[in-house]
Order: structure tokens, then sequence, then C-alpha cells
């Protein structure tokens, strides 16, 4: 007789089903995916000339996934390339591992990656901003400045991101929704009070509460380092 609230990680959701107070609260994670592959298709719409170094008319790109099997590292990376194909944009994989949501490793994969491709590597996708902080780390420790990197995106929004944005390393985030802990609460009391859980939280689907992921790019990111 006890609800479950999930969070962060999905289940599927016949397993959601089989308890009428199961709920998720999270974040469609395809739509960080698709962010993230705006963010790129923006710069490739409006610095061509500097984002596609070798005038192929092709990305070239790596990538950096997070916890193998993690819904959001597969949603992430399958939605960020597709974002980009399906506006007919040319892509071609150079090289993308595990780096488990970790800076560190990410320096371990972006060193080997720099080493074999170096400037022919034009954008960096990672499926969190550690793992793209990684990669920035690499590339500065290799002399390389802001002005000359690939672009490179992330995903959270943390504060050492939008650092990094303000450094100029750092092209785009993408923000999770600040307001979970929030909703979760909310959710809780709710169930807890016995009271209709449709009345604290905008429930889909009676098991899901969906939150937004909002895009942060050179424009607005200094307004994320306000909230």
């Amino acid at each position: 007789g006890v609800p479950v609230i999930f969070f962060n990680r999905e289940p599927v959701e016949e397993d959601l089903r089989r308890w009428k107070h199961a709920y998720y609260v999270g974040l469609p994670a395809g739509d960080a995916g698709v962010l993230q592959g705006e963010l790129v298709l923006d710069a490739w719409r409006t610095q061509r000339d500097t984002l596609d170094r070798n005038g192929d008319g092709v990305i070239q790109y790596v990538m950096l996934e997070g916890e193998p099997s993690h819904q959001d590292a597969l949603l992430r990376t399958e939605y960020s390339i597709k974002t980009l194909t399906n506006a007919g944009v040319l892509v071609e994989k150079l090289a993308s591992d595990t780096a488990n949501w970790n800076r560190g490793q990410a320096v371990a994969k972006m060193s080997q990656w720099h080493q074999e491709f170096g400037s022919q590597i034009e954008a960096v996708f990672a499926n969190n901003d550690d793992m793209a902080l990684g990669a920035i780390d690499v590339l500065l420790e290799a002399g390389v400045a802001p002005e000359e990197m690939p672009v490179i995106v992330g995903v959270d929004a943390t504060a050492p991101a939008l650092e990094a944005m303000a450094a100029g390393t750092l092209s785009g985030t993408v923000q999770n929704a600040k307001e979970m802990p929030q909703v979760l609460m909310d959710l809780a009391l709710s169930l807890y009070a016995g009271e209709d859980p449709a009345q604290a939280a905008d429930l889909t689907a009676e098991h899901y509460v969906w939150l937004p992921y909002r895009e942060v790019n050179r424009e607005n990111f200094r307004s994320f380092q306000e909230e």
C-alpha cells in the first residue's frame, strides 16, 4: 500500500503501471538530445566557415556517453545526432565511447581522440556537463585556444559549465528542471496525506510528471547563472 515515486531513471512503462500509486517525475530524455542537436545546428548555420574546418560540408564529431544502458545516455546520444540529420546536415562519427558521466574518464577518452584526430574534430557531444568539461580540460592542456576549439555541448547547466561558457570554451548546455525537488516534495506530501496526486502535480497518463529542459546558449547563459 505504499506509494512509490521514481526519478532520474525512468522505469519501463509496463512496470510502472503494475501499481496504481507508482509515479515517475522526470524529463523526456530525448528532449535533451534534441536541444543539444539544435545548439550544434545553430552553430553550423551561423558559423559554418569556422566550424567546417576541412570544408567538406560534413560535421565530424565525437561522442562522450554516460552510463551504459542508462536511458538518458541512450536517448541523448540518439536524438542529438538525429536532430542534425533530420535537418539535412551530413555528419561523420569519428569516435564514441562511454565515460560514465565522469570528468576524469572523459579526459582519458578525449586525450586518445585528440591525439588520433586533432583538429579533425569539429564537434564534441557529451551526455552531461562533467564529460564536456573533461574534453575541454584536454584541449586547454594541449594549448588549444577557446576560439579554436570545436563546438562542445553538454547537459545539466552546472555552475562549472556556466563558468566554461563565460570563458568561451563550452558552446552550450541544457538545463534540467530546477523545479524537480519541489514537484517531488509536493507529490510525496499529497500522497502521504491521502489526497488526489493530480491536484499536486500535472500528471500525464496517471503515472508521469514531465518537466521541461531548457536550452542554454551563449546569448542567455548569464540569466541561468543568476537563478
